[in-house]
C-alpha cells in the first residue's frame, strides 16, 4: 500500500474535525477490524492518520479494544510515529486534575488482553525496558512549556483492565507503590506500536484523583472524566497540534526503528 501518513494519532473526531481534505481510509487487518476507519489530514510538513480508539461513537469499552487490529493499521498506511493522548487518573497528589503526564514507564496490570504480534513462529523479545520514544518525549514536553501548560516530565501510568475503576484498596496500593497515572488503554497499545518499529509517546491528560489518593478524595465517575476531559482538550489539541508541526520529518534522535532487529540479536 503507497504510503498516506506519517505519524498516526489514537483521538477523537474533535482532534481532526476542523481540519480541510481529511480523508477516510477503511483498513482490513490480519487480526480483525480495527475501532474504526483512519481519518488522514495534513498538519504542517506531516500526514497525519488519526483513529478514534473506542470508536466514533465511543462504543468499544476499553477491555475489549482490538489493539493490535489498531496498530497495525496505523503501520499499514505507513506511519512512522503514534501517539496515544488518553484521559487517565492521578495516583499521587502533586499530579493535578487538568494537567498532563509524559509517561516514561508503564506497569501492566491488566489481564487477557493479546499483547504482541510475535505469536509465532519467529520468536523474537522486544524490550519495554525504555518504551517510549526519547525524541517524542522531549518535543512534547518542550511544547507544553511553550505553551504554559502544565506538563509533568516523566511518570510511571498503571494500566488496568476495566471497565470497572479500581477499589480505594486497590487504589492506595498503587498510590504506595510510587506510580503516578492509572488509564486503562496503555498496554499494550504503545508496547504494540514498538514491536513494529513506530515510534510510542503517551500523553496523559489527568481528568481525577483516583479513589484511594490517601483517603480523602470522592469515588471517580465516569461523568466527572468526561467533564474535566472534555474542559482540557482544547489544551490537548494545542500540545498535539504544535508538537506535530515541529516533529522533523526524519528520525535522527532515537532507535525506535531498529526494535524487532535488536530484539532478534
Amino acid at each position: 500500500m503507497e504510503k498516506l501518513a506519517d505519524i498516526g494519532v489514537f483521538g477523537g473526531s474533535g482532534f481532526y474535525s476542523f481540519l480541510e481534505d481529511i480523508e477516510e481510509v477503511k483498513v482490513e487487518t490480519p487480526y480483525g477490524m480495527p475501532s474504526d476507519s483512519l481519518f488522514i489530514g495534513k498538519i504542517g510538513a506531516h500526514k497525519v492518520a488519526f483513529m478514534p480508539r473506542h470508536g466514533r461513537s465511543h462504543t468499544i469499552p476499553p477491555h475489549i479494544l482490538n489493539y493490535r487490529a489498531n496498530v497495525w493499521a496505523m503501520k499499514h498506511v505507513g506511519c512512522e510515529r503514534v501517539i496515544s493522548p488518553c484521559a487517565a487518573g492521578s495516583l499521587q497528589k502533586h499530579v493535578e486534575p487538568g494537567s498532563f503526564v509524559i509517561c516514561d514507564q508503564f506497569v501492566d496490570w491488566t489481564k487477557g488482553r493479546p499483547s504482541t504480534f510475535f505469536d509465532g513462529p519467529i520468536v523474537t523479545h522486544p524490550s519495554p525496558a525504555d518504551l517510549y520514544c526519547p525524541e517524542l518525549r522531549e518535543l512534547a514536553i518542550k511544547t507544553g512549556k511553550d505553551l504554559g501548560i502544565k506538563v509533568h516530565e516523566t511518570g510511571t501510568v498503571v494500566v488496568i483492565n476495566g471497565p470497572r475503576f479500581s477499589t480505594k484498596a486497590e487504589s492506595k496500593f498503587f498510590t504506595n507503590q510510587g506510580w503516578e497515572v492509572i488509564n486503562m488503554t496503555a498496554f499494550p497499545e504503545a508496547y504494540l506500536v514498538k514491536e513494529l518499529d513506530m515510534c510510542p509517546l503517551n500523553i496523559s491528560l489527568i481528568t481525577d484523583y483516583d479513589a484511594g489518593l490517601v483517603g480523602d478524595v470522592p469515588p471517580v465517575s465516569h461523568q466527572a472524566v468526561i467533564e474535566v476531559f472534555n474542559n482540557n482538550v482544547a489544551n490537548l489539541k494545542k500540545l498535539l497540534f504544535t508538537m506535530i508541526e515541529n516533529i522533523p520529518v526524519e528520525r535522527n534522535n532515537c532507535d525506535c526503528a531498529n526494535t524487532k532487529a535488536k530484539s532478534r540479536a
